[in-house]
Parts: C-alpha cells; sequence; structure tokens
C-alpha cells in the first residue's frame, strides 16, 4: 500500500486518511483495506506466516486463498466493508480478481455484497456456529463409526501426520494454518468412504464454521486450538482400537465443542 499519499480506489478517489497499522486504510467510499501491517515492509509476526507473492498464473485463484486465509485469522474484520480496488492494490493486482474471489465468498456466506461500495464480512452468531457443528456431526460421525468398524489400524495409522501437524499448527497459534491442517485432517478421514461428494459436503461445511472469527488471537485461542488438536489425536487412537463408544464419545465433544 501506498504511504500518507493515500490509496486510490477504482473511481480514483484518495484516501486521505492515510491511516496504518491494525485498523487498515480506507478508501474514498469508506471501505477498508487489507490491514497494512500484512502488506508492509515489517518483519511478520513469528505466529503467523508471510503471505506468499501473487503469481500471474491462476491470480484469482492465490486471491482467493489468501482471503480466506485473512477471513479465518480476523485480518477481515465482520462487519468492515472493503472494496475491490483498494484490497487489489494491497494486493498489487486489478480489481477484477479480487472482485471475483470475493463473489466466490459471497456464495459461500462469508462475505455479502454491498452495492456501490464493496463487500461486508457476515458476522456470525453462536446460534449459527452451533448449527453448522451440529449438521457436521450428523454428517461425519456416522461416516467414522462405521469406518471404524471395517478399516486396520495400518490405515488409520497412515493419517497420524495430519494429526500430528494439527497438534504443530496450534502450538504456533496461527489460526489460518491450523484452519487448513484441521480440514486436512477431516478431509483424509471422509476420504476413507470412497465418496467424493461426502468429502466435498462436509468440506464446505467445515470452511464455513471456520470464519469469520475476528478479534486478535490470544493464551486463551491458542489453548483452544491445541485442545481441538489433541482430540484428533485421541480419535485416531479410538479408531484404530475399534474402540467405538470411545470414538462416539469423541465426536460428540469435538463438534459440541466447536
Amino acid at each position: 500500500m501506498r504511504d500518507g499519499s493515500g490509496v486510490r480506489d477504482g473511481s480514483g478517489v484518495r484516501d486521505g486518511s492515510g491511516a496504518r497499522g491494525g485498523s487498515g486504510v480506507r478508501d474514498g467510499s469508506g471501505s477498508r483495506a487489507v490491514p497494512a501491517a500484512r502488506t508492509s515492509s515489517a518483519a511478520p509476526s513469528p505466529s503467523a506466516p508471510p503471505r506468499p507473492a501473487i503469481q500471474r498464473a491462476s491470480v484469482r485463484g492465490q486471491i482467493l486463498d489468501a482471503l480466506r486465509a485473512a477471513l479465518v485469522a480476523g485480518e477481515l474484520a465482520p462487519g468492515e466493508v472493503y472494496s475491490a480496488p483498494a484490497l487489489g492494490e494491497s494486493f498489487g493486482v486489478s480489481a477484477t480478481p479480487v472482485r471475483e474471489a470475493m463473489q466466490q465468498l459471497a456464495t459461500e456466506g462469508a462475505v455479502e455484497v454491498v452495492p456501490n461500495r464493496g463487500f461486508r464480512v457476515v458476522e456470525r452468531g453462536a446460534r449459527e456456529l452451533a448449527e453448522l457443528a451440529e449438521i457436521r456431526g450428523l454428517i461425519e460421525a456416522p461416516v467414522m463409526l462405521r469406518l471404524a468398524r471395517t478399516l486396520s489400524v495400518d490405515d488409520w495409522e497412515d493419517l497420524r501426520p495430519l494429526a500430528e501437524e494439527t497438534a504443530r499448527a496450534a502450538a504456533v497459534g496461527c489460526r489460518a494454518t491450523y484452519a487448513e491442517a484441521d480440514r486436512a485432517f477431516h478431509r483424509a478421514i471422509l476420504a476413507l468412504a470412497g465418496n467424493e461428494q461426502l468429502v466435498r459436503i462436509a468440506d464446505d461445511l467445515h470452511r464455513r464454521a471456520q470464519w469469520p472469527l475476528g478479534g486478535s488471537p490470544t493464551a486463551r485461542a491458542r489453548l483452544e486450538l491445541m485442545a481441538d488438536a489433541a482430540q484428533h489425536l485421541a480419535l485416531l487412537d479410538a479408531l484404530s482400537a475399534q474402540d467405538l463408544s470411545a470414538v462416539d464419545a469423541l465426536l460428540r465433544e469435538h463438534f459440541v465443542s466447536m
């Protein structure tokens, strides 16, 4: 982003605030770009990996991935409106791939279109998150219980590196990194059922339940991630042992605690 000279949006309006830091930069419409701390020359936080450079090939897909990570990390705040031109300037691309990526996020329920301004990040309450967790439990738990009756110990041990990766991501405390590891672990389990549609639907629900969180990472949030990751390892142990009662109890706790 530019310094005190401001940021121009697609209409040529200049931001007069020149604001920096966690509050982000506003364009002429009052929308906010991705917080300047993520695009400045300052060293990245040790708890968050640096944003990868945008390559011209498949720009829209890379922007979509970057926006998804920003949503989970709380860099795009619930209730705030962000314009495609301002976001595009922060990524060093035109507004078009940003707008296309935002439209995809709108279909996923993460943002909503604000005419002539941009996109507002939706605010999710505890009830909606609980409903998503309940639906995930209804879909995933029966599949895992069925697989526990039929798969061998070796099948489950093949997934242990993924469970351990969630533990490492939780220890770092980066919510975006943990979100990816968490979904990878659940996808791998469900993929053993051989139903691609099941995996796709469950992963979409999982993603919707992960964002937007808002706020800043805290010690409590890190402990919650570590507890969630510990449940992955315990679940894998129960699945390997074909302990159906333990699997059922762990799944109930896992989805309720989300």
